[in-house]
């Protein structure tokens, strides 16, 4: 691409239009024209109008990174935080879920498990957690406790297990439906084959 001074706006266009495309960044080349025009109409500074660019840019990438975790994840269902309904379980304090939103206790390798009877929630908040996990940008991964330790138990028959450990010890957060979440380390995984 050869670069030229003295543009027409047609040609300014199609530039930034091609350059977008070259550099992939598809939400500048998106959102370009409307950017402009609101930066000329409110007097933006050249600077200003490259910040703002710049932050659509990297405000969509990370949008896209989270549903990209999200979606890896594998959750059975879309649950979220917001839809949780506190009133039909009062036992279970808000506070509390919200402090567990944060993930500090992913952060601190902290297990988190949830107990009570069935109907009470804990799926839906299982999934709704590590669904601000992967969010936070954390990488989870749902798995049956029951699929776990059979990959686990054949791949050890097939002298594959330190693989199969590796393999998921990339993921940083497990959610199980046996309502627990935990953070799987090798160490905790090779605990579980001593003899």
């Amino acid at each position: 691409m050869t670069r030229k001074r003295g543009l027409t706006e047609e040609a300014a266009t199609a530039s930034i239009d091609q350059a977008c495309r070259m550099l992939r960044l598809p939400s500048i080349r998106q959102q370009f024209a409307d950017l402009a025009e609101g930066a000329a109409r409110d007097q933006m500074s050249y600077r200003a109008f490259l910040a703002e660019l710049l932050m659509t840019e990297c405000d969509d990438r990370a949008r896209r990174r989270s549903e990209r975790r999200i979606k890896a994840a594998s959750f059975p269902g879309d649950k979220s935080l917001r839809a949780f309904d506190f009133d039909a379980n009062p036992s279970i304090d808000p506070a509390t879920v919200n402090t567990l939103a944060t993930c500090e206790w992913v952060k601190k390798g902290e297990p988190l498990r949830l107990i009570g009877d069935s109907g009470t929630g804990k799926s839906h908040l299982l999934t709704a957690l590590g669904t601000e996990a992967a969010m936070h940008g954390f990488r989870v991964r749902h798995v049956l406790a029951t699929k776990l330790v059979n990959e686990l138990v054949e791949a050890a028959d097939e002298k594959m297990l330190s693989k199969t450990i590796a393999r998921y010890g990339r993921v940083e957060l497990y959610a199980s439906m046996n309502s627990a979440i935990w953070k799987l380390t090798a160490g905790v995984l090779s605990c579980c084959f001593r003899f």
